[in-house]
């Protein structure tokens, strides 16, 4: 019996383990993403835990071979782990707000501080196997046997533990009480497991610690992730951590750590002088006179919550828009909060790529806003992937690209630039003006800024210079670059985004630090 449950307790521990990893990456998300750099940072140092916890683990069950110490630290593991996201939140809000002043100095102390928090629950629970196997060991022939199955039953659980998480516990109730349920959780099969080892006073002698964590919840584990300005709705999905900021009757849409708005509504309103309202202008770099009548079916690849497709009926009318949006939940708030109901729009929960491949459709305009660095999804940057774009284009479409760059450092736009070109014949780029933002316009045709001025005087005696068009025309004329073209081409082989995108940060870090703020 005792073995027996030892494995069932190997298992869990395996278990809680990965989701604790998993759900401390949902943790820090909120507030510094979930770069590569950031899943580096946990990953690395939870292995590093995990390897004290084994050494530790080896020496302890050599001093101490008994199944109530076995549980007792798998007791306060679990215990632990309960604790970090009640004790880390102030810290976290803390940075929050470092985040937004782009004060490093806070935001890697804070970084480092809530990581260094999961030393004690991680190096504890990383005992666990090494004092599994030798409780289970009565005879050497044995050894071999029984450390393979233990390790198994645990990688099992981490397999589990991989998935529970981030597909059904956080979207459900959220990261701090996944952590709790976990805890709990563990804290109940060590309980039991001393029960059944020690019998049911050494058990009922250390219930209290459950009880301890249960009031701890209610006392710290309440109220709002962060605490912004203006902040009137958050929720953590599958995919993101989502807020809703109201500013003066403005609707902000911002996912994980904050930096930058996603989506923008105003009721009444529908020219913002983002990146949004640029995707118009797209169409009208083929040759006048090229009208609004042309424009009959529209794809946005990172629909957000709705600001491009909002505008684009506001400019074509009713013409069917498919939006591609890989998080449901960014699709709700976009219908909640952001006006997202429009009778033409086509709200399509999948990955962007995939949804555009399998479309059965032409588009005369292809939108592409899914690039929030440091969160650049390869895949859609590759001649692979504008190849399925061109694809979908009618004979004389545009794709239009949203691409980041920080204010001396455009690697990705000139890469973006090169990839292009090897599929089509012309791309053009213009910096968004007061922004990081610039735009990449790659056309079936051969076209030219010069087509886009004579579609501006074509449609300026029918709209008026004051329509969001025309506006958005003016822009992209007057803020047209060089097309610069790298030696870096994209492929789905090869497709070093995350070096480009962290250097940019760097990059942008640095004269930030020198030169203060920018508008």
């Amino acid at each position: 019996m005792k073995r027996r449950y030892l494995y069932f307790a190997v298992f869990s521990s395996g278990m809680v383990t990965l989701a604790v990893e998993l759900a401390a990456s949902r943790l820090l998300g909120t507030v510094f993403g979930t770069s590569n750099l950031v899943w580096a940072s946990i990953i690395g140092l939870i292995l590093i835990y995990l390897t004290v916890g084994y050494f530790i683990g080896g020496k302890w069950a050599d001093k101490f071979p008994e199944y109530k110490y076995f549980y007792l630290i798998m007791l306060w593991g679990a215990f632990t782990a309960g604790v970090i996201p009640l004790i880390s939140r102030p810290v976290l809000r803390f940075a929050a707000d470092a985040f937004d002043q782009l004060d490093l100095a806070v935001l890697f102390g804070s970084f480092f501080t809530v990581l260094v928090l999961f030393i004690v629950p991680i190096v504890l629970l990383g005992t666990m196997s090494p004092f599994a196997i030798r409780l289970a060991i009565k005879k050497p022939e044995e050894a071999g046997q029984l450390s393979g199955r233990i390790y198994a039953v645990s990688t099992l659980g981490s397999f589990i533990g991989t998935f529970l998480p981030v597909l059904i516990f956080i979207p459900l109730i959220g990261t701090t009480n996944t952590f709790l349920v976990f805890s709990f959780y563990l804290m109940l099969v060590a309980l039991a497991g001393m029960t059944i080892s020690d019998g049911w006073k050494s058990g009922l002698k250390w219930s209290w610690l459950p009880i301890l964590l249960l009031i701890l919840a209610l006392v710290l584990g309440g109220g709002m992730i962060k605490q912004s300005a203006g902040q009137i709705y958050e929720v953590e999905s599958a995919y993101n951590y989502i807020q809703v900021i109201e500013k003066d009757g403005t609707f902000l849409l911002r996912l994980n750590e904050g930096q930058g708005y996603h989506s923008r509504y105003e009721e009444d309103n529908f020219i913002y002088y983002g990146p949004w309202m640029q995707f118009l202008a797209g169409p009208f770099f083929n040759e006048a006179p090229h009208g609004l009548e042309e424009v009959e079916r529209i794809a946005i690849v990172g629909l957000a919550a709705g600001t491009t497709a909002r505008q684009a009926t506001e400019v074509f009318g009713n013409v069917p828009i498919d939006g591609f949006e890989i998080d449901p939940k960014i699709i709700e708030v976009g219908q909640e909060y952001f006006g997202m109901n429009m009778p033409n729009l086509n709200a399509i929960a999948e990955d962007g790529r995939w949804g555009l491949e399998h479309s059965e459709y032409q588009y005369d305009l292809i939108a592409v806003d899914a690039y929030r660095p440091p969160y650049i999804p390869f895949h859609l940057t590759t001649v692979e992937f504008f190849q399925i774009a061109k694809e979908h284009l009618t004979e004389d479409g545009v794709l239009v690209i949203n691409a980041g760059r920080s204010p001396d450092y455009r690697s990705l736009v000139d890469a973006l630039a090169a990839t292009l070109s090897e599929v089509f014949p012309t791309v053009h780029v213009i910096d968004v003006p007061n922004t990081f933002n610039t735009m990449i316009y790659a056309t079936m045709q051969a076209t030219s800024f010069d087509n886009l001025l004579a579609n501006y005087y074509e449609l300026e005696m029918q709209l008026g210079d004051e329509s969001l068009l025309l506006q958005s025309m003016a822009t992209a004329y007057n803020e047209q670059q060089p097309t610069v073209l790298s030696d870096v081409v994209f492929t789905d082989d090869k497709a070093p985004i995350e070096w480009i995108v962290n250097n940019m940060v760097v990059s942008f870090l640095m004269v930030e630090q020198t030169v203060g703020a920018y508008e």
